[in-house]
């Protein structure tokens, strides 16, 4: 048992909530989802008894996702779920919000259907991450129980280990050392307009591009992947922005950074905090270039080791405050909630995250097309985009809750104007 951590109880252990983990259950609601999905494609289609059976057989490695909520005084925790998760066939509405009572009591589902074996996780239990981690370790112990020989490696834990304490430790606490203060100077940014579909429909929108073409267009730029990425959206929402002749608003892109490696962490649960990029139209036109140059310094700037440490000791500093820490859960709730609806999305115009290379043994990649990992849809930034490589395959994938798609026309048509070869998928009609 890890002190600090996990402590037992009657029902065996219980687990806080990570400093990321704690606003989620504030802002569950029926106009708000706070999961997000990871899918694999595999070459062939799914057997579900066997797929059953592989999360069986994984769920001892992850104890701290084979948890149930349980509301306390004064926060919510982690315990034990003495059922049984099931696999099940996929759904037209994924990211649906989280019900605590329902699925079990899990908060994660598994689904297949065709080719594709797909986990929707609740940000309770952690980051892209940690849900890659998950899914490449069940997608690993699937193809085993199908005769094929498939070594731990990567992403792909080994099932007969426990969980280490650093794996189930709560980074941000750990990291959280800076004696310098942190000021949020955000403003109400730009949000594209469009139709609203109902409540947990989602359009979904993917665009395969080889990686290597991508990463040579960004190199010769001098910037990263994810630069790129953000130059791209923020040129689509500016002139966007501009068309529609109104006020014009700061633009400001949301790039969640993954901490594990400047922090030397290998935790499962969450660990990142959320950046920003932001231009401001009223200074005038950005060129593409300009706008690369902006994406490059102002995340670069922000993804040093103390602007991070610093960020991270801020947010826990909500956390460590004894008059926050007194007050009874359902205060907390609704500050949250009170907080969230007021604010919510209103400081970025789109959020960007990329999960980045999935890196699984190669005995595996011949079984495996590609990874798709989708945001859950936003509420006023409506088209926001997961990013993840597998195969030479970078996938851009946009959740959109707008019947409009000009965002994503208009983001993937730079890129075939560039020369890149394009595919697309869509569940829309």
């Amino acid at each position: 048992m890890f002190m600090k951590e996990i402590k037992a109880n009657k029902k065996g252990f219980w687990l806080k909530l990570d400093n990321a983990a704690k606003i989620f259950p504030g802002q569950n609601s029926n106009t708000w989802s706070s999961s997000f999905r990871i899918c694999f494609e595999m070459k062939e289609k799914v057997d579900p008894d066997l797929l059953q059976q592989a999360l069986l057989d994984i769920m001892p490695r992850f104890s701290c996702y084979d948890v149930r909520i349980r509301y306390g005084f004064f926060w919510f925790y982690l315990e034990k779920n003495n059922n049984t998760p099931v696999v099940r066939p996929d759904i037209k509405n994924p990211l649906y919000r989280v019900k605590f009572n329902e699925n079990r009591k899990f908060l994660f589902k598994v689904f297949y259907h065709g080719n594709r074996i797909s986990v929707d996780m609740y940000h309770v239990l952690s980051d892209g991450h940690g849900g890659a981690v998950f899914l490449s370790t069940l997608v690993a112990q699937y193809l085993r129980l199908k005769g094929y020989d498939i070594p731990a490696g990567g992403f792909v834990l080994d099932i007969n280990e426990k969980n280490s304490e650093g794996e189930l430790e709560d980074s941000f606490v750990k990291n959280a050392t800076s004696e310098a203060k942190y000021k949020r100077t955000d403003k109400f940014c730009y949000h594209a307009k469009g139709t609203r579909m109902p409540w947990h429909t989602v359009n979904i929108t993917s665009g395969i591009i080889p990686f290597d073409d991508l990463h040579a267009l960004a190199k010769a730029k001098g910037v990263t992947v994810t630069e790129f990425l953000c130059a791209v959206m923020l040129d689509v929402l500016c002139k966007k922005q501009l068309r529609e002749e109104r006020k014009q608003k700061e633009v400001c892109i949301q790039v969640p950074v993954d901490l594990r490696k400047p922090f030397d962490s290998e935790t499962l649960r969450n660990f990142t905090i959320c950046l920003r990029v932001k231009v401001d139209p009223n200074k005038g036109e950005y060129t593409f270039d300009e706008l690369l140059e902006q994406a490059k310094y102002q995340l670069r700037l922000q993804r040093n080791k103390k602007e991070l440490n610093m960020m991270i000791t801020a947010n826990m500093g909500i956390e460590r405050n004894i008059f926050i820490r007194a007050l009874p859960l359902v205060i907390k709730n609704l500050g949250v909630g009170v907080s969230f609806a007021i604010t919510a999305e209103q400081t970025n115009s789109c959020l960007i995250t990329n999960l980045g290379p999935v890196i699984i043994p190669e005995e595996m990649r011949k079984h495996t097309e590609k990874v798709v990992f989708i945001p859950p849809p936003g509420k006023v930034n409506a088209a926001r985009m997961g990013v993840a490589t597998l195969n030479n395959n970078l996938c851009i994938t946009f959740a959109n809750s707008y019947l409009e798609s000009d965002v994503e026309r208009e983001f993937f048509t730079r890129f075939v104007k560039m020369g890149l070869h394009v595919k697309i998928e869509s569940n829309r009609e």
